[in-house]
């Protein structure tokens, strides 16, 4: 039933039962993820578990959901930023994770986006989190440093994720790329397990630390994050204003080091057609301290989800019912639907043909 209602979106459903009085409405609201061994699905699903709130629930004031009654949040795997993107674009989902960067290249039509429309129709919900760019290697792999990647085998992500597209520019700014190299592209969980067995040489991935996948890895076989640094990173971000930089913590994964590297914001996105009582009731859920709550128990990413940040420097313009409520709550930052100075002057390497 959940399965088939979702397919088709929003949607009301009759009545339960002939004798309940005045039954809610029921809607279903895709959410549209990422991979089942990255950071955007766990957070998702619970995303999706504290905002659903269907008949029966227990109310708000009592430690329920405070979502809008009736609705039922669908979490759904995919591949990441870029398919999330294109899902929004074709009317399949109702929301999706998406990297800060990615989301204002689709907006634009410019970077991995460059000779597709510019998807003038998205929006944003907010910023959730920070997301690290994480390079994996084995620890008796003789790979210190991002020069040691040359000649390796290397997954770079797959196709329709962020990851992808973080790793080519990364590459690019320390003089690599997908010809010195042997690149792969694999999912995180595949990545991983084939850096266990000795058939990868490393792989990057782009979540909130720590990632399922690298997780896993570091539980079979000693591993290292490699640094991201010095000038080639500097260079990025002067050139990229949606990086930051940031320190991965000693220990964020088994017999790790405190490594330096480059992050981005995880946003929210949606469509600007969306209804906007709908997308208010969903933000006001979203950041509710219910919801935070069950966040900051479920993952330990979601202890870093932050209301005063989410609307400031969003990389695409706010939707109409998200705004009101930031406004409401008095949390709108100053650059939140203002598009000028956004653009990065950066644009990413072409993918490989």
């Amino acid at each position: 039933m959940l399965a088939g209602a979702a397919a088709l979106g929003l949607m009301p459903v009759l009545p339960l039962s002939a004798g309940t009085a005045a039954a809610q409405e029921l809607r279903y609201f895709r959410l549209a993820t990422g991979t089942t061994s990255g950071t955007y699905f766990p957070i998702g699903g619970l995303i999706a578990n504290a905002v659903s709130n269907p008949p029966g629930s227990r109310p708000c004031d009592k430690g329920g959901s405070c979502g809008i009654p009736g609705l039922i949040v669908v979490a759904q795997a995919s591949n990441g930023s870029v398919e999330n993107i294109e899902l929004l674009r074709s009317g399949a989902v109702e929301a999706g994770f998406a990297q800060a960067d990615v989301a204002y290249w689709a907006y634009s039509g410019t970077g991995s986006f460059t000779g597709k429309p510019a998807f003038e129709g998205l929006r944003s919900l907010g910023m959730l989190y920070s997301e690290a760019i994480q390079v994996v290697v084995r620890s008796d792999g003789f790979i210190d440093r991002m020069a040691d990647l040359k000649g390796r085998a290397i997954s770079l992500g797959e196709e329709g994720s962020g990851t992808l597209v973080e790793a080519r520019l990364i590459l690019d700014a320390f003089g690599l790329s997908e010809t010195t190299i042997t690149p792969a592209y694999l999912k995180p969980g595949t990545a991983a397990d084939r850096l266990a067995k000795g058939e990868l040489d490393g792989f990057f991935m782009v979540g909130g630390f720590p990632v399922a996948a690298v997780s896993d890895v570091a539980a079979r076989v000693p591993i290292r994050l490699i640094p991201i640094d010095g000038e080639p990173a500097e260079r990025l971000r002067r050139s990229l204003r949606f990086y930051i930089e940031t320190e991965i913590p000693a220990e964020a994964y088994p017999g790790t080091a405190p490594t330096p590297t480059l992050s981005l914001g995880a946003e929210l996105l949606t469509r600007a057609d969306r209804d906007p009582d709908l997308i208010h009731g969903v933000v006001k859920a979203l950041w509710h301290e219910n919801t935070r709550r069950v966040l900051a128990e479920g993952h330990p990413k979601g202890r870093s989800f932050d209301p005063a940040k989410a609307a400031v420097n969003v990389s695409i313009p706010l939707h109409p019912g998200a705004e009101r409520y930031y406004r409401e709550a008095g949390l709108l930052g100053n650059a939140a639907n203002e598009t000028d100075a956004r653009a990065p002057v950066l644009e990413p390497p072409p993918a490989k043909p």
